[in-house]
């Protein structure tokens, strides 16, 4: 079998927490899960290393409407936890298909997951595991994008790869506008003074500042991450 050549050899995907739901309007939706673990198991035979950052919009988020009037820290916490909850979701269901996956906490949990160690990280990595990383960055006031854009440099990532319910950045909201102009490429710069809120500001920046790429593209067509590994144009590329 001829294995087909990869643009990227490690990669950091970046999933939202509500991408999990599916068609719900809150939790886990399985058959979503599963597609994502087999669209990871495609990549994975092909060589490529794989990095997941997980949210938790789907059970609960700092700056949610059921946060307000809680003490801020409080509430991100709860949304760190909610993150762990998926990332324990996505690594049972890879694990079915036989993929070798570890988690790894910015909190402390022995019972459920390994300590983020960055070259324990690495070390996996290398060995053909998958790594999901949870809990965000482990600090309040962070979003998961920015844990995202940390663990990606801190990992040697190729590329930042953003899965979301659009195919990529657009001027105005695509669901809102029917000319809403869809971007093909983008600097940092023009991201960040633009205001598109492809990610947050300090995961833009943490990007920008270390020549990190981020491919931000449509997670519900199916097949989706393994174009964007093999580097063909789909969705939207920040560089």
């Amino acid at each position: 079998m001829n294995i087909p050549t990869v643009a990227y050899k490690r990669i950091l995907l970046k999933l939202s927490g509500e991408a999990l739901t599916g068609e719900k309007s809150y939790g886990i939706d399985p058959e979503i899960v599963n597609s994502i673990a087999e669209q990871v198991c495609g990549i994975e035979k092909f060589g490529v290393q794989v990095a997941i950052v997980v949210g938790g919009g789907n059970i609960f988020r700092g700056v949610s409407s059921a946060a307000v009037g809680m003490d801020r820290a409080t509430a991100d916490y709860m949304g760190m936890l909610a993150t762990v909850i998926n990332a324990l979701a996505l690594q049972d269901a890879m694990e079915k298909l036989g993929l070798s996956v570890r988690v790894q906490s910015a909190i402390t949990m022995p019972q459920v997951a390994e300590a983020f160690i960055q070259r324990r990280s690495v070390r996996h990595l290398e060995k053909g595991r998958v790594v999901v990383f949870a809990a965000g960055t482990g600090n309040p006031f962070f979003s998961t994008d920015t844990a995202a854009a940390l663990r990606a440099n801190e990992i040697g990532a190729d590329m930042l790869l953003k899965a979301t319910k659009v195919d990529g950045v657009y001027d105005c909201d695509p669901m809102k506008n029917t000319e809403a102009k869809k971007f093909q490429t983008l600097s940092y710069m023009d991201a960040l003074n633009m205001g598109l809120q492809v990610m947050d500001s300090t995961a833009i920046s943490l990007c920008m500042d270390n020549n990190l790429p981020i491919m931000v593209f449509d997670l519900k067509k199916d097949g989706n991450i393994q174009k964007a590994v093999m580097g063909e144009k789909i969705g939207t590329v920040i560089s």
